[in-house]
């Protein structure tokens, strides 16, 4: 078994607070893993310390079989790796193909494989239509898009996305859904955080579910399912308030 992301006892605090406390995460090359959890639970957290753009305050951790802490080791995971932020992280006041052409010249592609992924990848998300626009006349759900085409463009061997559903219409969301569903056919792996669990369960193949930074469940989908569904599992995990979720004591009472 390859593992395309390895951690041990991953941490991270910010002052006191300990925001992932000593995960031990373990994703199979060629899956599409879900890593969910409620609100401030080190989602976005450790998928930055993942990706080089957060030191953890401990543990170890190896991306595509590289050491993401020795900056060599480093260098050549993020050559390989494709991301989708959770603020995005798009130039308001470049135009999609500036902004895809800078992304490319980043990874030291050749201008013509440039040129000729951005044409198809334009098409493939319905962009080409909106080239003259600057970023920052884009709708959330254009933006999305773009930032998945960056993502893509280097053909990476992993991608980590940040709530990439979020915000984004019926059609986008499908368009996005396809991408990514062809993208793990071809043993690629996708490490993804969401908060809709339908998504999760349509597409995912395996689960990590993480509460008040601690890595409470890990395990195949299918696995799961045979013990209930993943929401099942997701509030039990997650320690859900079954008092706390009754409706107002004025919307129970009967219609006069």
């Amino acid at each position: 078994m390859t593992l395309a992301i390895e951690t041990h006892q991953l941490t991270r605090y910010f002052n006191q607070e300990c925001a992932v406390a000593g995960i031990d995460l373990a994703v199979e090359g060629g899956t599409f893993y879900g890593f969910l959890g409620p609100n401030g639970a080190g989602k976005s957290t450790t998928i930055k310390m993942l990706t080089g753009l957060l030191a953890p305050s401990g543990g170890s951790m190896r991306v595509l079989g590289r050491n993401v802490l020795d900056p060599r080791e480093s260098i050549e995971a993020k050559r390989r790796i494709g991301v989708i932020p959770e603020d995005l992280a798009l130039f308001d006041n470049l135009t999609a193909r500036e902004y895809l052409t800078f992304v490319g010249r980043i990874h030291a592609m050749a201008r013509e494989t440039i040129r000729a992924r951005i044409d198809e990848l334009l098409a493939r998300l319905g962009l080409d239509g909106e080239e003259k626009k600057l970023t920052l006349e884009y709708s959330h759900g254009m933006k999305k898009k773009l930032a998945m085409a960056a993502a893509l463009l280097p053909n990476p061997d992993l991608l980590f996305l940040d709530e990439p559903f979020e915000g984004v219409d019926a059609v986008t969301s499908r368009v996005i859904r396809d991408i990514l569903a062809g993208f793990v056919a071809r043993g690629s792996t996708v490490f993804l955080t969401s908060h809709v669990l339908e998504i999760v369960e349509r597409l995912c193949t395996h689960v990590g579910i993480i509460v008040k930074g601690k890595l409470v469940e890990q395990a195949s989908l299918e696995s799961i399912r045979r013990g209930g569904t993943l929401e099942d599992c997701f509030l039990e995990k997650a320690g859900a308030d079954h008092e706390a979720a009754r409706k107002p004591s004025w919307l129970e009472e009967a219609a006069r």
